[in-house]
């Protein structure tokens, strides 16, 4: 792959706005497409699939870290993760969890194959366009993982939305709590930025949902049109504030505790 430099990460810095944003990204993702996908079929295609590599083009075109570019990409990302991980188990039949499993593995390989290359797994580090590559590959895995994940929990294991949202919303502070214990906080980073998916994809699904189903019966339409609403009005204050820029708090905080990890 060829690397481009760049003068700072393309990516966010990590703080609070961070995460609401991403767990927006997974719910709206996750309704989005299931929304499309009841009411046209092309049409799910072509906004998911089109609008992933589209978005990711445009993101990657980029010299510098843009909030609009780069959320709407991971949008984008959310959409195109719930179809590549609905899509074996509607055409082929697996059950969700031997997707997540799948998936999990595929993760491993990526963020192996990352390591071993560049010598870091750290969002700072995306300073050229091969990290970067390195980067939206692994976002994307994360999203096929969460989103089987969840449905495995839901579904198959037949807990409902309503328990996906206490057991994934206790995992989630896990990595947390391990980071503050000292351990290793990109990979505490990582394993929380996976768990997202679920977690938001299951609050976006209790919404939705009809009451026969377990959920409140808000519609997938109505839901996913609240959460881009939430979603503009967030990257919209990033964009103005710069909130998010990597220096803007003055520490770049998943990475207290540890030193840039290289390989010999």
């Amino acid at each position: 792959m060829d690397s481009r430099t760049f003068a700072g990460p393309k990516v966010p810095a990590v703080f609070l706005t961070f995460w609401v944003i991403k767990l927006l990204t997974t719910g709206i993702g996750e309704t989005g497409a299931d929304f499309m996908g009841t009411h046209s079929i092309p049409v799910a295609g072509v906004v998911g699939v089109g609008g992933f590599f589209a978005a990711l083009w445009w993101q990657l075109r980029a010299s510098a870290y843009q909030p609009v570019r780069y959320w709407v990409t991971v949008l984008m990302v959310a959409v195109f993760g719930t179809m590549i991980a609905d899509g074996p188990h509607v055409a082929l039949g697996t059950p969700y969890w031997f997707d997540a499993i799948v998936y999990f593995v595929l993760l491993c390989g990526l963020l192996t194959w990352w390591l071993r290359s560049e010598g870091t797994l750290s969002v700072h580090s995306i300073v050229t366009s091969r990290r970067e590559r390195f980067y939206w590959g692994t976002v994307l895995l994360t999203f096929g993982l969460g989103t089987a994940l969840g449905d495995a929990v839901a579904i198959n294991a037949g807990l409902g939305f309503g328990w996906s949202i206490v057991i994934f919303g206790v995992a989630i502070l896990i990595p947390l709590g391990l980071w503050r214990a000292g351990l290793p906080a990109v990979a505490c980073f990582w394993a929380s930025y996976a768990l997202t998916r679920p977690l938001g994809a299951s609050v976006a699904d209790y919404l939705a949902a009809k009451p026969s189903s377990g959920g409140l019966g808000w519609g997938t339409g109505p839901v996913t049109a609240v959460g881009l609403v939430l979603f503009a009005v967030l990257v919209a204050y990033v964009a103005v504030t710069h909130s998010d820029e990597e220096g803007a708090h003055g520490t770049a905080p998943e990475e207290d505790h540890e030193a840039e990890p290289v390989l010999d």
